[in-house]
């Protein structure tokens, strides 16, 4: 079966590309509006995209009716936010936090959570996350009338203390911070601690092994 994404409802094509590009790391994003209410809320469409400069790109969909929701228009007015991650334990207060509470409240006070003061930017962390990012925005790019891509650059990364191997060397606990990660479908979520590891071949070891096998 071939989907033809230009000729069929987009939204067919939503869920055949969320149901197929899994698992999706979550960025739980801070943003602070113009009056001083701390927005809080989940994104899967996230991933790294470079280390020099570090580089973090965020897709962000606008709602059909209501238009960008307060995270985009934060991050365009003041330019920084926080991607902080969730780990099992914190799954359920990022739920809460994806839910459409009006612009002047804050859905980290609705879940429970703890405003950290950043170092670098001016919307706090998420005290109780294991890892939290504080970026500038690099890029807004619009897409589509109702998708933004946001690329931001990461000035400082806080991991709690707990996951640190060897600050010096960059060394992190991964499987013990116990991330989630998005799935197909609603309300579907991956633990990430299923892994198996394979060494990257050289081509000369690659050759020697064809060799080998003949």
């Amino acid at each position: 079966m071939r989907f033809k994404l230009d000729e069929i409802d987009p939204q067919i094509g939503y869920k055949v590309m969320t149901a197929t590009i899994v698992p999706r790391p979550i960025a739980w994003v801070t943003s602070l509006s113009s009056e001083g209410v701390v927005n809080a809320a989940p994104y899967s469409f996230f991933n790294v995209m470079g280390h020099k400069p570090p580089t973090v790109a965020i897709g962000i969909m606008a709602d059909p009716v209501h238009g960008f929701k307060d995270t985009s228009r934060n991050i365009v007015a003041g330019g920084e936010f926080v991607v902080n991650l969730v780990n099992e334990g914190l799954a359920p207060q990022m739920n809460i936090t994806s839910m459409d509470a009006p612009s002047d409240i804050s859905e980290l006070e609705c879940a429970g959570l703890t405003p950290l003061a950043s170092h670098r930017v001016k919307p706090p962390c998420i005290a109780e996350a294991p890892v939290s990012m504080e970026c500038v925005s690099h890029t807004v790019m619009f897409t589509g009338p109702h998708q933004a891509l946001v690329v931001g650059r990461v000035l400082e990364i806080r991991v709690a203390d707990e996951f640190v191997l060897d600050a010096e060397k960059g060394h992190i606990d991964t499987p013990a911070i116990g991330l989630i990660a998005r799935m197909h479908g609603r309300g579907w979520y991956a633990r990430t601690n299923d892994m198996l590891q394979m060494d990257r071949p050289s081509y000369e070891d690659w050759r020697v092994n064809q060799d080998t096998a003949r």
